[in-house]
């Protein structure tokens, strides 16, 4: 494995390992796939040091920091701060984040509630010409809109000119809405057939719908980070049902993601292993040259 370029195409780092504990302790519950209590979560927090210490150690060459922006619940229209800025302010954090690291590769947030439209445009192109942005993470079930809402249009087709990449958190909501299940993605990558739009965790509890995306539009590709640690659960696949999903798919489609912190690198390495079907040339290119393509890295 030692010759292998290992690329973590799915990372988050927290602003200190405070704020990722109480993010794991209080925040983001994984519900979808229902029970399973053999899960192995990792044990970092996710600050910058143990994102950077756990790279090194798992021997990852470059992994792509997607850090997940929300408008907190208590913004409104009466409030001092503006959406606006708080976006701005978490774009250029992400940014100044990674640059003294050579090896990270940051991407950066778009909402359409925060910078709906031409200004949400113009910041992308801004983030990506001035301070080396690298591609956009959106997660429409935490921020609240459908793929195909109006005010993203001018976002994705900056994206498509830039020739940058989205990373969608794909999967159900809660509460139903279609916000991010792989069938929302169809209008949008019709749209813009040039934009690549990676949908992660290849559909969550709804991988079954994963398939039909892939074979309708070729610039749907996808990452396999959290699915991959929750095989067997009630909602999720096995691992020859999720083998079989990649095959189908087109391995090359296909990209290796940690989710760090909730999981660590060196398991999705050994996870990828041993899923059986795949062969190993696949998995390889799974876990570094499909990234290293598909993102532009």
């Amino acid at each position: 494995m030692a010759s292998i370029e290992l690329v973590d195409a799915h990372l988050h780092i927290h602003r200190s390992r405070e704020e990722g504990r109480r993010q794991f302790e209080s925040g983001y519950v994984i519900w979808e796939y229902g029970e399973k209590p053999d899960v192995r979560f990792s044990e970092y927090d996710g600050g910058l040091e143990d994102a950077l210490d756990a790279i090194e150690k798992a021997g990852f060459s470059t992994p792509v920091v997607t850090n997940l922006f929300s408008l907190p619940a208590s913004v409104d229209a009466n409030d001092d701060v503006r959406p606006a800025d708080l976006l701005v302010e978490f774009n250029n954090w992400a940014c100044e984040l990674v640059r003294p690291y050579d090896q990270l590769v940051p991407f950066i947030a778009a909402d359409p509630t925060a910078m709906p439209g031409e200004a949400g445009a113009k910041h992308v192109r801004e983030m990506v010409e001035k301070h080396e942005a690298r591609g956009i993470k959106l997660h429409p079930v935490v921020q609240r809109f459908e793929m195909t809402d109006p005010r993203m249009w001018p976002v994705y087709d900056a994206c498509q000119e830039l020739g940058i990449p989205i990373l969608v958190h794909s999967g159900p909501a809660r509460g139903g809405e279609p916000y991010a299940e792989p069938r929302c993605f169809a209008d949008v990558l019709a749209a813009f057939p040039n934009l690549t739009i990676v949908l992660a965790h290849l559909g969550g509890a709804t991988w079954d719908q994963a398939l039909e995306i892939a074979r309708a539009y070729p610039n749907a590709c996808f990452d396999c980070c959290e699915i991959i640690e929750w095989t067997g659960a009630p909602n999720a696949p096995t691992d020859a049902q999720l083998a079989r999903l990649i095959a189908n798919i087109g391995p090359e489609r296909v990209m290796m993601g940690s989710d760090f912190p909730w999981y660590d690198l060196d398991r999705q390495v050994e996870r990828i292993m041993e899923l059986p079907i795949l062969s190993r040339e696949q998995k390889e290119a799974m876990m570094g040259a499909n990234a290293i393509r598909i993102l532009g890295l």
